[in-house]
């Protein structure tokens, strides 16, 4: 059995194309093309057509590719069937920008009629739930976000100290304010040691009792004032 959509509001034909065969009592269906306008009828015409010895109706939704509003009418119209003719009703495999569409409407993406179909007389086995779209991408924002606020922690953690130092070089070797950053900078880069840790150096070697950097650091300000001189 098959069954086609007719022309709609945009000129030209509707891709929906329902296929699908039929024993005594279950029919399985597979739509292929997009749930856009003049979908539900095209449904509507496909289960009328359905012997009435039929006690489920199992539709394999991956082959449709695309899915607008029009595609909460044939969930209506699946549903409605169901009540109306004490039959279960189930849409699987649903995937892509469809799956997303159902998602953004609350609705169960392993089987969006599973509340409204008839209830199944065979128990099913359980499934893991399909991980949603929706969370993904709410997940990796979060993260990203996450990153970012203990990347401005760090930053006015560090703020103080760098401040200080610069301070320091500024007092010590007669520089700028931008020449000491640039300074601290360089000396980092050519240490390979992080800034915070490079001016909390700097700032507790000032101290009358404070520790010396160490020799590599040492080196690599030294070169660093030496550069900013020539």
């Amino acid at each position: 059995m098959t069954s086609a959509a007719s022309p709609h509001h945009t000129g030209g034909l509707n891709t929906l194309v329902i296929s699908g065969r039929v024993s005594a009592d279950r029919a399985e269906l597979t739509p292929c093309g997009e749930l856009v306008h003049g979908c539900a009828e095209t449904l509507a015409r496909t289960l009328a057509e359905l012997p009435p010895t039929i006690t489920r109706v199992d539709l394999d939704m991956g082959g449709v590719h695309f899915m607008d509003t029009a595609g909460l009418q044939f969930l209506d119209v699946l549903g409605d069937f169901a009540r109306r003719r004490f039959v279960t009703v189930t849409t699987t495999n649903w995937h892509g920008q469809p799956r997303r569409i159902l998602e953004l409407a609350g609705l169960d993406t392993t089987d969006p009629l599973r509340a409204t179909s008839h209830p199944d007389p065979e128990p099913a086995q359980p499934s893991a739930p399909a991980p949603s779209a929706v969370a993904v991408e709410r997940a990796e924002r979060l993260h990203v976000l996450e990153e970012e606020v203990e990347q401005l922690r760090q930053a006015i953690a560090s703020r103080p100290v760098i401040d200080q130092a610069r301070g320091i070089l500024m007092a010590t070797h007669g520089c700028t304010s931008d020449e000491a950053w640039h300074v601290l900078r360089e000396t980092s880069q050519l240490s390979n040691t992080k800034l915070r840790d490079v001016a909390a150096a700097v700032t507790a070697s000032a101290k009358p009792d404070g520790p010396r950097p160490s020799p590599a650091l040492r080196e690599a300000l030294q070169q660093a004032l030496t550069r900013r001189r020539t």
